[in-house]
């Protein structure tokens, strides 16, 4: 068996993207009197990876892209009407309850009653925390580790912290670009569980098919079958 498992939070165990989007719905609304003439879509996700440097992953500073954006878009001439209904969005995506996906809790506890997990997520530590409090699922997980970034050193250190050598250890999530290369990179295992919602910066066109420490579930149901099949491919 695998002595550690970690499972990413945001749009793995619970929804996450949708109040982004419903954000960007709302900017789009909010902008249709303004009528830039250029292609919002791309300026806003520019904008968005510009500011992950001073900002970080995380609702604030999501709309506080936004609200850049709508700014520049209209030169100025978006309102401070159209601003405060965007930190109306921020705070009702601050204060949401955690809707759990579809089969998480059964699927976390599965795999709880014989292996260590963790928790590994990014993003604003106080939003993060009150997500995973919220989850429901904090005790089965022995660690909760919220990073800035899911770099190869970000998962190294907190191997290197729970004694567990890279080859020993497992990760799960719905992002190729954080949950899964990363991981591979150093060593590790990885698992790829799809979702639709998924941030357009964390996926990928070009998947790992070929490294035998890799593997794509159907779904969160289908984790408990993958993972066993992982431990059997690296017991032989």
């Amino acid at each position: 068996m695998f002595p550690l498992i970690a499972f990413d939070a945001d749009d793995t165990l619970w929804e996450n993207e949708r109040y982004y989007r419903e954000g960007r719905q709302l900017f789009d609304h909010l902008l249709e009197p303004y009528a830039p003439g250029v292609d919002v879509e791309a300026f806003v996700h520019e904008l968005e990876i510009e500011n992950l440097a001073y900002y970080g992953y995380g609702a604030a500073g999501f709309i506080l892209s936004l609200i850049e954006a709508g700014g520049e878009l209209t030169e100025g001439r978006f309102s401070s009407a159209d601003n405060a209904a965007l930190i109306a969005h921020l705070k009702r995506m601050l204060s949401a309850q955690v809707e759990l996906l579809a089969g998480a809790r059964q699927v976390v506890a599965e795999l709880a009653g014989a292996h260590r997990l963790v928790l590994i997520t990014k993003g604003d530590l106080r939003h993060q925390r009150l997500k995973v409090d919220g989850s429901g699922l904090a005790g089965f997980f022995e660690r909760v580790e919220v990073v800035s970034e899911k770099s190869p050193g970000a998962y190294a250190g907190i191997l290197k912290a729970e004694g567990v050598a890279p080859g020993d250890f497992l990760m799960i999530g719905n992002s190729m670009r954080s949950d899964v290369l990363p991981v591979l990179e150093i060593g590790g295992w990885a698992m790829h569980v799809p979702n639709e919602l998924t941030w357009t910066h964390e996926t990928l066109e070009d998947y790992p098919q070929e490294n035998p420490r890799f593997s794509e579930a159907e779904g969160l149901e289908d984790v408990p079958a993958r993972v066993r099949e992982l431990e059997a491919r690296r017991a032989g």
